[in-house]
Order: C-alpha cells, then sequence, then structure tokens
C-alpha cells in the first residue's frame, strides 16, 4: 500500500507515547504558529440559516485583486485539488517533485497517468503536451519560492493546463501567478486558507482561474461547502491588515534562529533553502526514523520525509514555530546531536 501519510497527527504520536496533546512539541505541522486577530463569539453565530458566502467572497475578491466570478471556494485546498482534477479529466499529468503528496493520490485516484520531474535535478526537463502541469510555489517539503517564468513559457508551448499551488506564497513577500490568468486561458491558482491562517480545523481553500473555467468548475459543485464557522473565521481573519507582516517577520526571524541551530548539528548534510515556514534537511550517519526517536522523549514531532517522490529516509521537515517550541528543540539536539 502506498504511504501518503503528512506531517500533525499528534494524537497518534501522543497515544504511542503516553504524552497529553498539549505537551507535543509540534513541528511536523506547517501551520503558521501566529493566529490573526479576530474578535467574535461563535455562539452568536446565526447557524440557524443556510449559510451565505456574498461577505465572504467579497473579502477574498478585494484580498487577491481579483473579480467574484474569477474564483470557487472549496472545502479546504484538498478537496478543491479533488475537484478539479475530477472536471479537467485528461489523461496525464506532470508532477514536479517532491510535492505535496495528495496530488499523487488523487491522480492514481482519478487514472491520471502520472509523468515526475525531479525539480532538483532536471527543472527545465521537456513535458508531455496538453498534459496537465502542477507546481507548488513556494514548494513542498523544501519551502523555495521559484521564479517561473521561464517553466510557464514552455508549459505553455506545450499547450498544457497549468496548476500553480501557491499554498505558501502568504510566507513570502513575491508577487503571485495570478496576474498570468489573463494571458493564458488555461492557468489555475491555488490558494490554501489553513497553512497561513493558522486554521487547519477550518476548512477553506479557493481555486483562482478566468471566469469561464471557474463557471464550468462550480456547475459541477454542490451548493454549501463550508459551514458558518469556516466562512466567518476567514473573513474576519483576511481583515486583520497587519497580520501578513506579523507572519512574515516573525517566521523570518524564528527560521534564521533554528537554521543557525541546525548548523552545528553534526548529523546534517544539508539545509534546503526556504522562504517559508519550514525547513528541509538531509541527514547523514543517521535515518530519519531514528532522528525522531531521539527527539521523542522531548516530546518533539519531525515530518519523516521519506515517502517524498525523490527522497529517502535521510530527509526530515521542521516546521517553524514560537520561540518556546525552539528552546526545547535547540535543548534536545545540543543533548543528542552538537
Amino acid at each position: 500500500m502506498m504511504d501518503f501519510k503528512h506531517g500533525g497527527d499528534i494524537w497518534q504520536f501522543a497515544k504511542d507515547n503516553g504524552f497529553n496533546i498539549d505537551e507535543v512539541v509540534d513541528l511536523s505541522s506547517n501551520i503558521n504558529f501566529i493566529k490573526p486577530k479576530i474578535n467574535i463569539d461563535f455562539n452568536k453565530l446565526n447557524i440557524s440559516s443556510y449559510p451565505n458566502y456574498n461577505i465572504l467572497k467579497e473579502v477574498i475578491a478585494k484580498n487577491y485583486s481579483i473579480d467574484i466570478n474569477q474564483f470557487e471556494l472549496f472545502n479546504g485546498a484538498t478537496s478543491a485539488i479533488y475537484s478539479l482534477f475530477r472536471e479537467l479529466n485528461l489523461n496525464s499529468v506532470t508532477l514536479y517533485v517532491p510535492i505535496y503528496l495528495e496530488y499523487k493520490r488523487c491522480a492514481i485516484l482519478n487514472g491520471y497517468r502520472i509523468n515526475y520531474i525531479d525539480r532538483f535535478k532536471n527543472i527545465n526537463q521537456d513535458i508531455e503536451k496538453n498534459s496537465l502541469v502542477v507546481f507548488v510555489n513556494p514548494s513542498t517539503p523544501d519551502g523555495e519560492f521559484y521564479n517561473i517564468k521561464p517553466l510557464l513559457k514552455l508549459w505553455i508551448e506545450k499547450e498544457a493546463t497549468i496548476l500553480i499551488d501557491e499554498s505558501f506564497l502568504e510566507f513570502t513577500p513575491f508577487k503571485s501567478a495570478i496576474k498570468y490568468i489573463r494571458e493564458y486561458k488555461k492557468l489555475y491558482i491555488l490558494k490554501s486558507m489553513t497553512k497561513f491562517y493558522s486554521s487547519a480545523g477550518i476548512r477553506v481553500g479557493i481555486i483562482i482561474s478566468n471566469q469561464n473555467n471557474i463557471k464550468r468548475l462550480k456547475e459541477k459543485e454542490p451548493i454549501w461547502k463550508i459551514s458558518e464557522f469556516d466562512s466567518k473565521y476567514i473573513e474576519l481573519a483576511l481583515k486583520d491588515s497587519s497580520f501578513r507582516d506579523r507572519t512574515i517577520g516573525e517566521n523570518n526571524k524564528n527560521r534564521d534562529r533554528v537554521i543557525e541551530i541546525l548548523k552545528r548539528v553534526k548529523y546534517i548534510d544539508k539545509i534546503y533553502k526556504s522562504d517559508v515556514n519550514f525547513i528541509l534537511i538531509k541527514l547523514k550517519d543517521i535515518n530519519s526514523k531514528e532522528f525522531q526517536q531521539i527527539l521523542t522523549p522531548y516530546k518533539i514531532l519531525v515530518r519523516n520525509c521519506s515517502n517524498f517522490d525523490f527522497l529517502d529516509s535521510s530527509f526530515i521537515r521542521i516546521a517553524i514555530k514560537d520561540s518556546k517550541s525552539i528552546d526545547i528543540l535547540e535543548e534536545a539536539l545540543c543533548m543528542n546531536f552538537i
């Protein structure tokens, strides 16, 4: 059976080791440790009526400088991926790997033939004509932002349908590829609201494209996909105008600190460039399971990346969290690896 496990399973980690959930230092999940400022009593929300997304859509449109008819709401980014793959119904997909594992799982379940491109070694490899291309930017599990203009030229020449996943873009100062929607009719942009807005339990994601593409996508979608709680949370989070600057500042500071700590660890072969809130490392003289086991007594959970395509048991991802969590990580690493 293929392994599509993700980070963030703190419940199983706590159960296996006899920890309380609130004791776990979760460095496996790349959810923002900073929360937006939201002032609402959810007990007073009107949930006796069916949800209406008009206000939320207006706020999203303003946030991304797009028209209200240029995007569709989904119950999280993963649901958006599955809906889009079903709607496109193409024969093949090109995945620039390593990549979020649900793309591979979704492609298999929908009968796509999968072509893999190792973006670490051969990012400029040619692609199949008329295929679906999926590129995550900034990437996962390493977190690098790519200048994709040369790749876009290649994809357009091959008449590809393009999906650019920008789930982590808000962690960076870089610009979105949304502007290219006006130039190419087969381009889709995916945005996840859960990662950046610290709300994995709030399921909201969007797909942005031209109005015709979104209209076709909507025709096969349910009327109500997200709850009033989901809608109101994201609406208010997007209204926190200082949130992005706060997040980028805090994450960059804490990421720099974690990198300095990791540079002292003798069992690390490589620290990959990251522009977001997590870091990919390649180990030496120890494998990822052994690394995890040594951190377990400190109640630290990190992401074993061995199930990503073209990675192996020497790869670990560490999420950037608050100063207290980094203190615990530093203590564990100093006691065992430095």
